[in-house]
């Protein structure tokens, strides 16, 4: 189903949640459209608004997390953190850390950022983004809009980006947009030479 932007001239909270359609996955596929507004990168990040990622003058509504999605997410967080931990290779960031990507204001479910790229103030955005980018799939996001983030990442300089899909329990891997495979269940996943000797069996995100 294709989904036209919806325009708006200013934004309001209270406003937004009345216009989201409470049934099924169809209304609520209905109620992630982007909605276009006047709002600069800097309105928005000075903004209450929660639940938004900013993309070149629209906001997109985020799909909220299932049981599903939060148990891969702590399944590979686990993973992740304590190899990049015991290695002192950078930090690992969760789903409500911003990155700023050029026009684009965005919150990957997990994010990567190695020691020697960390902002010296962490207490904003990450002006940076991120050496590794990981997305989970929701039953409600809309395949065009997953790849067009992925391409996102790496065009502002991600060396990595993860897409897990919980149904197929695969892991797409991008390099960049002409080097991208597909990991199966029986597969290992690595950090290649971005996060250095991570690896682990893509079975292990669907335990």
């Amino acid at each position: 189903m294709q989904c036209d932007a919806i325009e708006i001239d200013s934004i309001d909270e209270g406003e937004i949640l009345m216009d989201i359609p409470k049934n099924g996955y169809e209304q609520a596929a209905i109620s992630l459209a982007p909605l276009e507004t006047d709002m600069t990168l800097e309105d928005f990040l000075e903004s209450d608004l929660e639940g938004y990622e900013y993309v070149k003058g629209k906001l997109i509504p985020m799909a909220p997390p299932t049981m599903e999605h939060g148990e891969i997410s702590m399944n590979l967080s686990f993973l992740l953190s304590l190899h990049i931990r015991e290695n002192r290779l950078g930090r690992l960031y969760p789903t409500d850390t911003d990155f700023k990507l050029g026009d684009r204001l965005v919150k990957p479910d997990i994010a990567f950022v190695s020691t020697a790229r960390l902002p010296e103030n962490r207490r904003q955005a990450s002006p940076v983004p991120p050496d590794m980018a990981i997305e989970v799939l929701s039953p409600t996001d809309i395949q065009y809009r997953v790849i067009e983030k992925a391409f996102a990442y790496l065009d502002a300089g991600t060396r990595l980006v993860w897409v897990i899909e919980p149904i197929e329990q695969t892991v797409t891997v991008y390099r960049s947009k002409t080097d991208i495979k597909t990991l199966t269940y029986e597969d290992t996943l690595t950090g290649e030479d971005v996060v250095e000797g991570f690896s682990c069996q893509v079975a292990q995100l669907f335990e």
